[in-house]
């Protein structure tokens, strides 16, 4: 087993919402529980404001967000427990951010002594 997190990704922001406030939350509600019963869950995770700023190279150049330079927006993370990489691919299918045109990248969480 090991940690895997999911960095929800949608090119259009509004579209994180769904198609109503009741409808879209009750599809994430239950993804996640679903996530949980398998005891997959690890960390619930949280939506990301698209406010921020990036800290970059060694001149300490800092960019404000929201991030024009990016086709898609971090709208938020999970992070969860799979056997492996394709196992938790298959439970990021469930997603509801997929069928609002949306992505799922799963990385799998390194270990230090690796």
């Amino acid at each position: 087993m090991g940690e895997f997190v999911y960095l929800i990704r949608n090119s259009d922001p509004a579209t994180l919402a769904g198609s109503g406030p009741n409808q879209s939350m009750q599809k994430w509600l239950d993804w996640m529980r679903h996530l949980e019963a398998g005891g997959h869950l690890k960390n619930p995770g949280q939506p990301l404001s698209r406010v921020g700023s990036v800290v970059r190279g060694p001149d300490r150049v800092v960019t404000d967000g929201p991030y024009a330079e990016t086709k898609d927006v971090i709208g938020g993370f999970l992070i969860i427990e799979a056997a492996d990489l394709a196992d938790a691919v298959e439970l990021a299918k469930g997603c509801p951010i997929l069928s609002r045109g949306g992505a799922v990248e799963v990385r799998a969480v390194a270990r230090p002594d690796a």
